[in-house]
C-alpha cells in the first residue's frame, strides 16, 4: 500500500488528535523505511524472542479450572503494542509489550529492561497490534525504535537477561520512538498516553494488566487482559498478581488502576518484570510481577524525556534489602526509628555489639538509602542498653539512652550529620538502672509530644509524659511490681489503628505477641492476641516501629531474629501483622 493510501480514515492512521497536529512533512522517514521491509508476512512469521515469561509446566490445568482468574483475548487499546525485530537467532521476533507513557515529548514507550537489553537499531513498536496486516494497515502505523533508556544499576545474571537478584525491582525500561509513517508522533497518533503514577502501597484493589502473548500460545495476535487485586513479592519492591494467560511477548505489560478499554488515558503503576523476568521458573501458579514505580523508575523517566543516558556510575542496587547480609545483622543489638533526616518519612538507627552507630534513611516505601555512619565503633556505645526514638519536648526526634550504670540521655539533635550533643536526663547509678526496656509513643494524646513508656526489672510498667530536654515531666505507675510483666521480652510502642496516637506491642517470653491499643495515664488500653505461643517469635531479639511504608503511619514493625535475618511486617494492625518483607536474608 502506497504512502498516501494510509492517511485515509479506513487505516486508523488520522486520529481526530492526530489531525490537529500538523506533522513534519520530512518526518516518518525511518518509519517508512522500517514498513518496506515490516511486511505482513514477516510480522506473521516473528517468532518470540521473551525468555522472562514461560508457559506452564507440563499438561496441568488451566487457570480456570483451578478458579484463578484467567485473562481474556481481545482486540487490544491504542495505548498498548508489541515491538517487532529482526535480531532473533532464526530471523524476525515478536518481543514484548509496551504501552503508551504521556510525556511532553509525546514519544515514549513503557517496557521491560529485560526486553529493551535485546532491542537494536532495527526495531518497531506497533500499538494496537493487527495480526495478519502490513505496517500500512494497522491501526496507528509503526515506530521505529530510536533509543532505549535502562536503568544501568539493573544486572541480568550470567548469560541471561533477567534475573532473580535485588536489582531485578529495576526491570523498567523506556524507548524513544520516531514519527509513524505518516509523519506523526506517537501520542498524536493513538490521542493520548498513559499517565506514570507511583501507587501508594502495593496492596491494589483492582489492577489490568494488558499485554501481548507470543505466537505459539495465541495464534491470533490478539492481546490478553486481566483485572485483579495486587500484593507485594515478599522482600522485593515489586507488585504480584494472580492470572493465567500471560505468556511470552507479555513483558513490560503495563498494570493500569483505572483502565477501560480504548481509554486515551488512565494511570500505570508498574510493567509485568521483575523477579526472574516477570514470574517464578515454570509459571505454574501463573502470578506475574512488576516493579512498583518509585524514584528510580521516575528519575529513568526524567532521563529520557530529556533525552539523556543515566549515570553509569552508580552503586550496586541493594533493593529493600539492609546491606551487609545476616551474619553482620547478628550484631545489631538495638534499634530505633524516628525521622532523623527531615523528610517527614522514617528512617531505622541500629547500635552495634561493637559500638558502632549507624542510620539508614527511609524511603516511605519500605526500602532504605545508603548506611550511614554516624559514629565508629567504640567502647562507651557498648554500654548502650536501651534506646528509643521521639521528639520528646523538641521540634525534631532525638535518641533517649539507657546506659549500664543506669545513665540516661538524650540526643535532641541526632541527624544523618552526626548524634550530636548530648543532655543528661539520669545520673549514674541512678534508680533506671532497673529499667530493662524503653519504648516511646504518644501516650498521653498530645500532639506532637513523645512520651515514655519504661518496664523495669520487678515487672512494673511507668509512663513518663510531657518529657523535655533534661526532664522526665510526669510519671506515673501504670502496673505494679507483678511476675507478668517480668516476662515481656520485647516491647515496641506505634500507632497500630492507623490513627495518631500510641499503641504497645509486647513479645513474651513463650513467642507471643500482644497489641494494647489506646495506652495512656488511665491504663494499658485494649489488649489483644496477634500470634499464640511458639518458638519461631522466641528468636525475635530486636523490635521497633516506625513510619517506614506510604501510608506514613507509625504501623510498620522491624524485626531482627537471632540468626540476623531482619523482617518489616509493613501496616502491622492492632489484631494482625503486617506483610512480612524480607530486609535481610537469614544465611547471607
Amino acid at each position: 500500500m502506497s504512502v498516501a493510501m494510509m492517511c485515509g480514515a479506513a487505516v486508523g492512521l488520522a486520529t481526530p488528535a492526530a489531525q490537529a497536529a500538523s506533522p513534519d512533512p520530512s518526518a516518518g522517514q525511518e518509519a517508512r523505511q522500517a514498513a518496506r521491509f515490516w511486511t505482513a508476512q514477516r510480522m506473521a512469521d516473528a517468532k518470540p524472542l521473551d525468555g522472562g515469561r514461560t508457559a506452564p509446566a507440563g499438561p496441568g490445568q488451566s487457570a480456570a479450572a483451578t478458579g484463578r482468574p484467567q485473562g481474556t483475548l481481545f482486540k487490544g487499546t491504542r495505548l498498548v503494542g508489541t515491538f517487532f525485530g529482526s535480531d532473533g537467532p532464526s530471523g524476525t521476533t515478536w518481543h514484548c509489550t509496551g504501552s503508551v507513557i504521556d510525556t511532553s515529548v509525546r514519544n515514549v514507550v513503557l517496557t521491560a529492561a529485560h526486553c529493551a537489553l535485546n532491542m537494536n537499531g532495527d526495531y518497531v513498536f506497533v500499538p494496537q497490534f493487527v495480526q495478519g496486516a502490513g505496517p500500512d494497515q494497522q491501526p496507528y502505523g509503526i515506530f521505529h525504535i530510536q533509543h532505549v533508556y535502562i536503568d544501568p544499576r539493573y544486572t541480568p545474571d550470567k548469560g541471561s537477561s533477567t534475573t532473580k537478584g535485588p536489582s531485578s525491582d529495576l526491570d523498567t525500561a523506556f524507548a524513544r520512538v520516531s514519527p509513524n509513517q505518516n509523519g506523526q508522533s506517537l501520542q498524536d497518533a493513538v490521542g493520548g498516553g498513559l499517565t506514570f503514577t507511583r501507587p501508594t502501597s502495593y496492596t491494589q484493589k483492582n489492577v489490568t494488566v494488558v499485554g501481548y502473548p507470543a505466537y505459539q500460545h495465541n495464534s491470533t495476535g490478539q492481546a490478553v487482559k486481566c483485572t485483579v487485586p495486587t500484593t507485594q513479592l515478599p522482600a522485593y519492591r515489586q507488585l504480584a498478581m494472580t492470572c493465567g494467560g500471560f505468556y511470552g511477548g507479555t513483558s513490560g505489560s503495563p498494570w493500569i488502576t483505572d483502565y477501560q478499554d480504548d481509554a486515551h488515558t488512565g494511570h500505570v503503576i508498574g510493567n509485568l518484570g521483575g523477579y526472574n523476568g516477570g514470574g517464578n521458573d515454570a509459571n505454574v501458579d501463573y502470578i506475574s510481577y512488576a516493579p512498583a514505580f518509585g524514584a528510580d523508575a521516575a528519575n529513568l523517566l526524567a532521563n529520557a524525556v530529556a533525552g539523556q543516558d543515566p549515570p553509569a556510575n552508580q552503586p550496586p542496587y541493594l533493593g529493600l534489602q539492609l546491606p551487609g547480609g545476616a551474619a553482620r545483622w547478628q550484631k545489631a543489638t538495638l534499634m530505633a526509628s524516628a525521622d532523623y533526616t527531615g523528610d517527614l518519612i522514617g528512617d531505622l538507627l541500629v547500635v552495634w555489639s561493637d559500638g558502632g552507630v549507624t542510620l539508614y534513611p527511609g524511603d516511605g516505601q519500605g526500602a532504605f538509602g545508603a548506611e550511614k555512619w554516624l559514629l565508629k565503633a567504640n567502647s562507651t556505645w557498648t554500654h548502650a542498653r536501651s534506646i528509643t526514638g521521639g521528639t520528646f519536648g523538641g521540634t525534631r526526634p532525638g535518641l533517649l539512652v539507657r546506659w549500664s550504670d543506669g545513665e540516661v540521655t538524650l540526643y535532641p539533635a541526632l541527624s544523618a550529620s552526626g548524634v550530636g550533643r548530648e543532655v543528661q536526663m539520669a545520673k549514674p547509678n541512678s534508680d533506671w538502672k532497673n529499667v530493662v526496656q524503653l519504648t516511646s509513643g504518644q501516650f498521653h494524646g498530645a500532639k506532637g509530644a513523645t512520651d515514655v513508656l519504661a518496664r523495669r526489672t520487678d515487672g512494673s510498667l511507668m509512663l513518663y509524659t510531657a518529657i523535655r530536654s533534661g526532664s522526665f515531666g510526669t510519671g506515673k505507675r501504670l502496673v505494679g511490681a507483678n511476675g507478668t510483666w517480668t516476662k515481656a521480652a520485647l516491647l515496641a510502642g506505634g500507632a497500630l489503628k492507623g490513627t495518631a496516637g500510641a499503641d504497645l506491642l509486647v513479645r513474651w517470653s513463650d513467642g507471643s505477641l500482644d497489641s494494647y491499643t489506646g495506652v495512656s495515664a488511665a491504663g494499658l488500653g485494649t489488649r489483644s492476641r496477634l500470634v499464640g505461643p511458639n518458638t519461631t517469635w522466641q528468636h525475635a531479639q530486636v523490635m521497633t516501629t516506625g513510619n517506614l511504608t506510604s501510608d506514613h503511619t507509625g504501623d510498620d514493625l522491624v524485626v531482627r531474629w537471632s540468626d540476623g535475618e531482619t523482617s518489616l511486617y509493613a501496616d502491622t494492625g492492632a489484631k494482625a501483622l503486617g506483610t512480612e518483607n524480607t530486609l535481610v536474608r537469614p544465611g547471607t
